[in-house]
């Protein structure tokens, strides 16, 4: 199946975009406090889904090799995050816990977070984004294994539908030995102590 290309949509398109859905929910788009809302959702939509211009593997890219032979666990956990649900388009809100197990270079521990944020300021299904994070650092930085567990609020399933909440989804990829080795598993869920009651 061939690959679409995005077609580009000028500002003003998203804004007129925004006053019809203002309509349609029942609102007046020149009411004084609507104005200027059309403006102020396309601004939004720059921040929350700038991922799309970016490529989360280029902040690997610089890597440390001066590092005194380390080479056990490496793990940045409790990494926030704010997605979208790329079905209702509802806010994703969790954090992201990164593990990996360096073979012979490491990476700024600031640049996974930056690879997180890349994949999560898209439109998002959590499973995918688990994978997407893992993938990266493992095809990117060639450790020995990856983990990534992400734990996350769904406000698609909060403020709609089945209106549940204190509701959170619990994924995770493991490669290499992270996947084939029960200690190194083991060791890494230690770590991010994912049994913890921190609020999200």
């Amino acid at each position: 199946m061939a690959k679409t290309v995005p077609v580009k949509v000028s500002r003003r398109s998203a804004e007129k975009a925004v006053r019809v859905l203002l309509r349609w929910a029942g609102e007046d788009p020149a009411r004084e406090g609507l104005v200027d809302t059309p403006k102020r959702v396309v601004d939004a939509y720059q921040d929350w889904f700038s991922g799309y211009g970016t490529d989360p593997a280029d902040y690997l890219g610089r890597t440390f090799e001066a590092v005194a032979g380390y080479d056990e666990m490496i793990v940045l956990r409790d990494i926030s995050f704010e997605s979208h649900c790329e079905h209702h388009m509802a806010p994703i809100i969790g954090r992201v816990h990164v593990g990996y197990l360096p073979t012979d270079k490491v990476v700024g521990i600031s640049k996974l977070a930056r690879v997180v944020e890349g994949y999560a300021r898209r439109f998002q299904v959590q499973e995918k984004l688990t994978a997407q994070i893992a993938d990266c650092i493992s095809g990117v930085l060639k450790p020995r294994g990856v983990g990534v567990v992400v734990d996350a609020v769904h406000q698609c399933m909060t403020t709609r539908g089945v209106h549940k909440r204190g509701v959170s989804m619990i994924t995770s990829r493991m490669t290499g030995v992270f996947r084939n080795d029960a200690r190194t598993r083991a060791e890494f869920l230690q770590f991010i102590d994912i049994r913890g009651a921190r609020a999200i």
